[in-house]
């Protein structure tokens, strides 16, 4: 009841204070924008526009300040205007699409928009036009591309795979796990991982949905709870934001009778907004035995029930079958290696949206069956109820409180050649929870806080306590210093506790600390951003298997300590030239496979007419990709190009190689890349009023 009451007295002040609020649209065709940054220019305090374009200010002393909005592909425009104390004021902003992308509020970090100079989290974004230009049907090739310090494995021109031989294996900073249990992978807040092994398969995860990528690197068990532990990659999903109907196609035949196949549509009028995709990928492999075939499906719908609150639900499906060839050494011909998966997920959730608070409730539902060659068969689920609630007291200071529960359930069986069933291996579930609160404090005109502290149950192992710390000082108007420290864990996974001779019920679970120092700054009217983060983390309690066959067992022995320095630039050469790159370090005590010591990319785009060029060229140096019985690394550089020809407003068609300079290497030891590959198609783009 006090704590009611006290919630009841809180919000009563927070809406009697005088505030400045306002609208931004697009100068276009007057477009609400959803996610700019209004920035109060002195003050060094950012906020971000909600679902409707609007956004608020409370409790601002009487005087002159000067508002700055942002948007990425817009013209930053600014604002000076006198406050009078108690009396509200009102600030619409117009702004002019440009050809330069300014930097944009991330939400992965905090559960609310922000600007990433007030995170003090390192965060990364991968941007639509990113995703569009790579020509990758999949995510992760592209995030592995374009953020330091992660890398993800790869085996073929298209397809992960899984169980034996598969690729995917994710790391960040050198944290992946067995496979990718260190690392969350989330759609729109989300958790998205097998139920029975508890890792994510990366095939279920398409490009054309994605409106952006958020990566945190480094811990985010803070919010988001276990395998967020070496750092979370977060899809944002796409969405209409102009009335109307949106159409994208796209065609794609290469190499090895590969073939892609893309379709989305997207609506909106009034207050209901919806967006649905289609994927097909399929390729015969550059060896024998290494076909892939895939269906990809998303739904995406909302309802805007009044000025504070909108309703969501979201769906997608994927269905593959993919071979594995086997190594170079031993290939796999007879019997032949296939694996048929099925992955679904959907979820509901309520947002809400207010003067100065704003929040979520979420149910999500993720769902697999998997069949296997050999005759292993299983199914699992994992759901889980997600809410928050943002409150801002003051100008300076935010608070964000929330809970989340999930249950992980599995069950596997062997079945023989004719589907029947053999023997039951397992048939388990786990749950847990956890609440947290997260507080962002700014002191004077140069330092923001931030802190945070999660409590987390699991009828397993019992409670953690994870807390985190950190600080940004925007130093002048173009430099930014941040600094934290936090704590990551991992409960262990059906896997680990109860499957095969290592299972272990009594496993505890894993934790690591990281600190990291970092600095952001921007050149020449936001032309030109530089980032450089150093960082070193420590964990312990590794689950680990020791002993030899048949007396292993899951046990809590491992350890690492990792260290290194991460760099990342964009620059606007001309209108029509631009250059990305990053360049990552990272040092192990102990050599982790799929984790490169040396990581460097450089992209370059160009626009000519209606000719637009991309090429990219990657160095990775000191791979392992086998560490037992022997040591093997792997070093190589990959160039890459595209090209596209706009024919009308509507069709494009596009021409891109990989590996031009034919390459010979491995990133899955016994497994070799392809060679140089060649794709090409076509692409048809529909936008609202064209």
């Amino acid at each position: 009841m006090r704590i009611l009451l006290l919630t009841i007295l809180t919000l009563s002040w927070i809406y009697s204070q005088a505030q400045v609020s306002g609208t931004v649209t697009d100068k276009a065709n007057s477009t609400t924008l959803n996610g700019a940054h209004i920035t109060i220019k002195g003050l060094k305090l950012t906020t971000a526009t909600n679902y409707e374009g609007k956004f608020w200010f409370s409790g601002l002393p009487a005087g002159d300040y000067t508002f700055q909005a942002s948007y990425v592909g817009y013209k930053t425009t600014e604002q000076i205007v006198s406050i009078k104390e108690n009396i509200p004021l009102t600030i619409d902003f117009s702004l002019t699409p440009q050809v330069y992308q300014a930097e944009e509020a991330v939400i992965t970090g905090s559960r609310v928009q922000v600007s990433r100079n007030n995170n003090p989290l390192t965060v990364s974004v991968v941007t639509r036009e990113e995703l569009d230009e790579s020509g990758e049907s999949a995510i992760l090739p592209v995030v592995s591309d374009y953020v330091p310090g992660v890398f993800v494995t790869e085996r073929g021109i298209t397809g992960f795979g899984v169980s034996d031989g598969s690729a995917g294996q994710i790391s960040i900073r050198g944290i992946s796990g067995t496979p990718n249990t260190r690392v969350l992978m989330l759609i729109d807040g989300h958790p998205q991982f097998m139920g029975i092994f508890g890792h994510p398969l990366p095939d279920s995860y398409v490009s054309s949905d994605a409106e952006k990528v958020e990566v945190i690197r480094g811990p985010a068990s803070l919010l988001y709870g276990s395998n967020a532990m070496g750092g979370v990659i977060n899809i944002i999903t796409r969405k209409q934001q102009q009335d109307g109907l949106s159409a994208n196609a796209r065609v794609a035949f290469g190499s090895y009778l590969t073939q892609k196949y893309m379709g989305s549509v997207g609506y909106k009028k009034n207050k209901f907004s919806m967006f649905v995709s289609a994927n097909h990928d399929e390729t015969q492999g550059h060896r024998p035995g290494s076909e892939f075939y895939i269906n990809n499906g998303y739904l995406k719908a909302g309802y805007r029930i009044n000025s504070n609150f909108k309703l969501n639900i979201d769906g997608s499906i994927a269905k593959f079958k993919s071979y594995d060839p086997g190594t170079i050494e031993a290939p796999n011909t007879d019997p032949r290696h296939w694996v048929d998966i099925l992955r679904g997920m959907g979820s509901v959730s309520l947002e809400n949206s207010f003067r100065n608070a704003e929040g979520e409730i979420k149910y999500y539902y993720n769902f697999g069956e998997h069949d296997v060659y050999d005759g292993f068969y299983s199914t699992d689920q994992n759901q889980g109820l997600m809410m928050y609630e943002s409150f801002r007291p003051s100008v300076h200071s935010t608070v964000t409180v929330g809970f989340d529960y999930q249950d992980n359930a599995g069950y596997a069986e062997m079945r023989d050649d004719n589907g029947n069933k053999l023997s039951e291996i397992t048939d388990k579930s786990v749950s847990e929870a956890g609440t947290y609160v997260y507080y962002q404090q700014g002191i004077g005109k140069w330092l923001i806080l931030t802190g945070g502290l999660r409590w987390q149950v699991n009828e397993n192992y019992g409670d953690e306590w994870i807390p985190q710390i950190g600080a940004s000082f925007p130093v002048t108007a173009n430099a930014t210093i941040k600094a934290s420290a936090s704590k990551g864990y991992r409960s262990p996974t059906l896997r680990e506790l109860y499957l095969w001779a290592p299972a272990n019920p009594s496993l505890k679970p894993e934790s690591m600390w990281n600190y990291e120092l970092g600095w952001l700054q921007k050149f020449f009217d936001d032309k030109a951003n530089l980032e450089i983060t150093t960082y070193y983390s420590e964990g312990k309690n590794l689950i680990m298997t020791v002993g030899q066959f048949p007396n292993v067992l899951n046990e809590n022995t491992g350890a690492f300590r990792h260290y290194g320095v991460e760099f990342l630039g964009k620059v606007l050469i001309l209108k029509n030239l631009s250059l990305n790159t990053n360049y990552s370090f990272l040092h192990m005590d102990d050599p982790v496979t799929g984790a490169p010591v040396h990581k460097f990319f450089l992209g370059a785009k160009y626009n000519l007419k209606k000719f637009t060029f991309n090429a990219n060229v990657s160095y990775i140096g000191e791979l392992y990709t086998r560490i037992k019985p022997t040591e093997s690394t792997e070093y190589y550089t990959i160039l890459n190009a595209r090209v596209s020809y706009g024919i009308n407003r509507y069709l494009k068609v596009f021409l891109y190689g990989d590996n031009l300079l034919d390459t010979e290497y491995q990133i899955n030891y016994g497994y070799p890349m392809p060679g140089t590959t060649v794709m090409g198609g076509i692409e048809f783009s529909l936008t609202p009023g064209s």
